[in-house]
């Protein structure tokens, strides 16, 4: 019972203070899931954090959900759910019933301006920690440098990315392994 609590009321602080969804996310995830509690390897944070991204769902919920299913089994992944997800709909509940009455005020747009330039250094500081742990070697690096630009660039979709990525890896980690043997 001990680990359900320890998953919900983890998950609600990181809930709790998590602005600018998944991917401002990853510093608290990082944080709590690797260093404090460790349940996870900042390697198998990663893999939990991609197989998020590339599913349908919130990332962070999906992170979340894994991160807690293999800590817990299946009620693991809700409790580590709902601890997430608990405080966005308090929150949001809160603040659709009195938003209308804030619409005037100048504080609250200079708030929420301060809240993105936070946020966009939580992502960038994300992107700085996801390519230290995920980029290993040249062609990683100019892997990523390609996927970047041909989404950035190219617009091509990410799921296009993800799946050419896939594939690839496999094919590459094959032919090391045929060289090793």
């Amino acid at each position: 019972m001990t680990i359900y609590w320890d998953l919900l009321s983890t998950f609600f602080k990181m809930g709790l203070f998590t602005f600018g969804g998944g991917y401002a996310m990853l510093p608290l995830l990082q944080r709590e899931v690797v260093e404090k509690k460790k349940w996870a390897t900042e390697a198998e944070l990663m893999d939990y954090y991609a197989i998020g991204q590339s599913t349908p769902g919130i990332i962070a919920v999906n992170t979340a959900s894994f991160v807690g299913y293999f800590q817990g089994g299946l009620l693991g992944a809700i409790a580590a759910t709902i601890g997430l997800v608990l405080p966005s709909i308090m929150i949001i509940l809160v603040v659709a019933s009195v938003l209308h009455q804030l619409t005037d005020f100048a504080w609250l747009d200079h708030a929420f301006a301060g809240i993105r330039v936070a946020v966009s250094a939580l992502v960038s500081f994300s992107v700085y920690k996801l390519g230290k742990a995920g980029i290993a070697d040249t062609f990683g690096l100019v892997w990523a440098l390609l996927t970047f630009a041909a989404i950035a660039f190219l617009k091509l979709s990410p799921i296009w990315i993800v799946a050419v990525s896939f594939v690839l890896g496999n094919v590459l980690r094959r032919r090391e392994g045929d060289r090793a043997s």
